[in-house]
């Protein structure tokens, strides 16, 4: 046991050794491997960041929420209309929403404002989220002006700032009172932005949104599962060009692993052959070529995991964002919640680590079962 113990450590010593031999080569060679492991990680890390953000945005949507539209376009609805759509078969409840968006010409930032259905702020308060906070350099107790749709400031007393999950719901978001809002936008007392319903059975939402639309012909009911399909749409024609990244990092590494297997180099089919003649084993060598590629493999993959979390999750995805963002930038920016799944880096593992360390091995192997003499020849 002694012996084998002692064998196994002369053979990474000499690994060891032999990866420092060759540091500019290696030092390129991980070079390359990092830069790969971290573009597919950081598309791994984002796309599944998002996808977590939109379910947390998502999860506790409207089942079903009616929209008024005139020639296509988005207006106000009547609420009296709800009293008419309560009455509807299957439909539990029906509750007016308040909310629109508010351009800061100041720091050319789009805000969301809303008056929630529980605990509303106070008259004169609001509630601030934790980008505006952020960017305003305001506190729970402090004064904020925002201009109306009048073009008068109202002055808002903040309540509380804003905590969440998901930063992407409320990082750019302002709860305020029923009083304030339309004072503040200048919608009607009898009307609202739109309608929600709680619909009682679920296979009933398309039957209660075709009676809605035959009762009211200018309405245009949107049940949630719609507004599901529509994240993954605009997420899937976003991340077109990611994948492409993805492709084209997969293509290099497939590349890069190919021109690996294809064999060693003179020197190295050298150190082989002195091996053997000096009493290495066939699998000695192997063994030896296998902690040389796990080791470049590992330091690579740690490395690259390393830099995609804090590309992804420290700098808001900086390469990445812009893509997925478009023309709508938000603002305030906004950091996504760290989210990793064991099956994603162990996924990214074996589809870069394990194939890299085989393409090591392979030509190693043929190397060694060819006589010393002829390969050092």
């Amino acid at each position: 046991m002694a012996i084998v113990i002692e064998r196994h450590r002369h053979i990474i010593d000499y690994t060891l050794s032999s990866l420092l031999r060759r540091k500019g080569k290696n030092g390129a060679l991980l070079l390359v491997y990092t830069m790969i492991v971290f573009i597919l990680a950081s598309v791994l890390f984002f796309t599944h960041a998002l996808k977590r953000e939109a379910a947390l945005v998502l999860k506790d949507a409207p089942e079903i929420i009616v929209q008024h539209t005139l020639t296509g376009r988005y207006q106000t609805i009547p609420v009296a209309w709800g009293d008419r759509i309560g009455k509807i078969n299957g439909v539990i409840a029906v509750r007016p929403r308040l909310w629109g968006y508010h351009y800061d010409t100041l720091l050319l930032a789009n805000y969301t404002l809303m008056v929630p259905a529980e605990n509303p702020p106070e008259p004169g308060s609001i509630d601030l989220g934790s980008g505006i906070s952020r960017t305003h350099g305001a506190n729970s107790g402090d004064m904020i002006a925002f201009v109306g749709h009048d073009g008068v400031p109202r002055m808002f007393t903040i309540r509380n700032i804003l905590d969440s999950e998901s930063q992407l719901l409320t990082s750019d978001l302002i709860l305020l009172s029923e009083k304030d809002y339309r004072d503040f936008s200048g919608i009607a007392p009898d009307q609202a932005t739109d309608l929600t319903l709680r619909v009682r059975n679920p296979r009933e939402y398309a039957t209660i949104a075709e009676k809605i639309t035959r009762m009211y012909p200018d309405t245009r009911p949107i049940m949630r599962s719609e507004i599901q399909r529509t994240y993954d749409a605009v997420f899937g024609w976003r991340s077109g060009l990611m994948i492409v990244i993805f492709s084209a990092a997969a293509l290099a590494f497939v590349i890069f692993a190919w021109d690996k297997a294809t064999g060693l180099s003179a020197e190295e089919r050298k150190e082989i052959g002195i091996l053997k003649a000096i009493g290495w084993e066939t699998s000695d060598i192997l063994l030896m070529k296998f902690w040389e590629g796990t080791a470049i493999s590992l330091t690579a993959f740690l490395l690259g995991i390393i830099f995609a979390y804090a590309h992804v999750f420290f700098t808001s995805s900086a390469l990445f964002a812009p893509v997925l963002k478009g023309w709508s930038t938000l603002y305030p920016t906004f950091r996504l919640t760290p989210f990793i799944e064991f099956g994603q880096v162990a996924t990214l593992f074996f589809l870069t680590g394990v194939p890299y360390t085989i393409t090591t091995i392979v030509p190693s192997w043929r190397a060694a079962t060819i006589d010393p003499d002829s390969v050092m020849r």
